[in-house]
């Protein structure tokens, strides 16, 4: 049985169905997303300190690929993501989210932050001017959004998966790896939990410094509803994906929890 696409739409695409999307599998035998496969594989640098960065000069300079990735938003936005089994949906909608972020970056390079490029929705929206997270990126099933709207009203409150976080990518140091190639159904919980593993045993997601005292990334601030609701909750997603190392840190309690989150672009070249 077909929902209402707009009261799918209204509902945060809650109403996902459990067949398979003929689109999205048309996509993977064709052109859909092997485009950003070959892509990341052509720009995005996984370095030996475990933060991938992306070659933003060299993609701008290549008029050829900008063109792929702007088909590429283009092939997405003509899906029909309320249509999808839950996996095909989220996967189509962390690659909206990663496309689109990469787009943003490319046609505004060079700049220090993602945060220095400002949302195009008006002198009164405050949240704007401190980045292009508002601004409308694609029109999907009639709806246009915005990357706040994927992520914040249809990515965490559909899914409920605190993994969303470790899915979609900010364009920045502090931010969980973008992945070096687009996400996929069939392999999406194994890659989301690999993902969560590379971010916590990371010092920028998880650190333990010599008197005891907890650092974690922000977004186990800002998002905690996401993560159990509480500092203990954080803790046992953490321990749930933590290595040897880390895990006996956290078992010999870790005192305090402060939070950082790094800015800075995830370029190549760019600071650590």
């Amino acid at each position: 049985m077909h929902l209402d696409r707009r009261a799918v739409l209204r509902l945060g695409f809650a109403g996902l169905l459990s067949a398979p999307s003929p689109l999205l599998a048309a996509s993977d035998k064709g052109n859909g997303n092997r485009t950003l496969d070959e892509l990341l594989t052509r720009y995005l640098v996984q370095a030996e300190d475990g933060i991938n960065r992306v070659d933003y000069a060299r993609w701008q300079a290549s008029t050829a690929d900008r063109s792929k990735l702007d088909g590429y938003l283009v092939a997405l936005a003509a899906q029909l993501p309320s249509t999808m089994t839950r996996n095909e949906a989220f996967a189509y909608w962390a690659n909206l989210y990663n496309a689109a972020t990469l787009k943003i970056v490319v046609d505004r390079y060079p700049v220090k932050s993602i945060r220095d490029i400002k949302s195009d929705t008006g002198l009164f929206d405050v949240k704007g001017y401190i980045g292009p997270w508002r601004t409308k990126v694609a029109t999907v099933e009639g709806r246009q959004v915005s990357l706040d709207d994927i992520e914040h009203e249809i990515m965490r409150p559909t899914f409920k998966d605190p993994r969303v976080h470790y899915a979609v990518n900010c364009a920045s140091i502090g931010c969980p790896n973008l992945a070096p190639r687009a996400w996929r159904a069939e392999t999406l919980d194994k890659y989301l939990d690999t993902a969560a593993r590379a971010f916590i045993n990371h010092p920028r997601g998880v650190l333990v410094r010599p008197d005891g005292t907890l650092q974690v990334s922000s977004i186990y601030k800002w998002y905690k509803e996401d993560f159990g609701g509480t500092n203990a909750g954080v803790i046992e997603h953490l321990r749930r994906y933590a290595g040897p190392e880390l895990s006996a840190k956290l078992a010999a309690g870790a005192r305090g929890f402060d939070d950082e989150y790094d800015w800075t672009l995830n370029q190549v070249g760019g600071r650590v």
